[in-house]
């Protein structure tokens, strides 16, 4: 959810399982107040806050301390999730979500789990062996300071390279879990758009895969085949990715969150 969300939050509080984690963005356009105030009522209706710190936002060391301890005067500095974030040049000291982590400040704010971006498909600006010694780097880092770590991914229509990434991230010894990021369900036309912003692979084959066609972009699409199918995949022991417990979804409420939480509500009583 973004700061201006809580609207929409209240409304999904329902049909949300108490203690769910629900990440809070840290968008260019939003500030301070916002952030702390929808992080406090993540916390208040009974969830778990997840905090967004985007590295490349940070202006200086005094206002990522500035938001760590207005996090932790609401209860809402437990868990984060540290990324880059979007800005081209970094706005401050911090050139990605590596040199927040390293600076050794979390813990002293109460930070006890901090979540990390993962890239199945790549990343459109940044190289594939970068993302690796990133991924490799932050793990160590929080491993070393004794901190929980999650691996939080971009989503994706098909389960191959998901899959395929998953395996890669295991054979290099990286045993954190993964949550795979999945988009709840939303309109087609906006899930392209996303799709396109973040390099996701959308042909009309991966699309058809997944449960849409590219010649109907008024209708809206949901994660049930993606979701049924890398749960297959996953239960596989030649999959080779050892416990695949430690690989649960991460929900993008493109389409809002009371139709995500209704969608995961009814698919979890269907296969049940």
């Amino acid at each position: 959810m973004t700061g201006k969300d809580v609207p929409g939050l209240l409304e999904a509080k329902a049909a949300i399982p108490a203690g769910t984690k629900v990440n809070v963005t840290f968008l260019g356009n939003e500030d301070l107040d916002m952030r702390v105030a929808a992080a406090k009522a993540v916390r208040e209706n009974g969830f778990v806050p997840v905090p967004h710190i985007s590295a490349r936002r940070l202006r200086s060391q005094d206002q990522l301390e500035e938001f760590l301890g207005r996090l932790q005067e609401v209860g809402a500095t437990k868990s984060v999730f540290v990324v880059g974030g979007d800005p081209t040049t970094p706005e401050g000291p911090y050139e990605d979500s590596f040199d927040v982590i390293r600076t050794g400040i979390l813990p002293k704010y109460g930070v006890r789990e901090v979540s990390i971006a993962g890239y199945p498909e790549g990343h459109p600006d940044i190289s594939s062996e970068q993302l690796w010694k990133a991924l490799e780097d932050k793990s160590a880092s929080l491993k070393e300071q004794g901190l929980d770590a999650t691996i939080l991914t971009q989503f994706a229509f098909d389960t191959d390279p998901v899959l395929a990434w998953i395996q890669a991230v295991r054979e290099r010894g990286i045993d954190t879990p993964i949550r795979v990021g999945t988009p709840g369900p939303a309109g087609i036309k906006r899930l392209l758009g996303f799709a396109r912003r973040f390099g996701i692979g959308a042909n009309a084959m991966i699309v058809k895969k997944y449960g849409f066609s590219l010649t109907n972009l008024m209708g809206t699409a949901g994660p049930d085949n993606f979701v049924t199918q890398l749960s297959a995949l996953l239960a596989d022991p030649s999959a080779g990715i050892g416990d695949a417990g430690a690989v649960k979804l991460h929900f993008y409420t493109f389409g809002g969150l009371l139709a995500t939480a209704d969608w995961a509500r009814e698919y979890a009583s269907d296969e049940s």
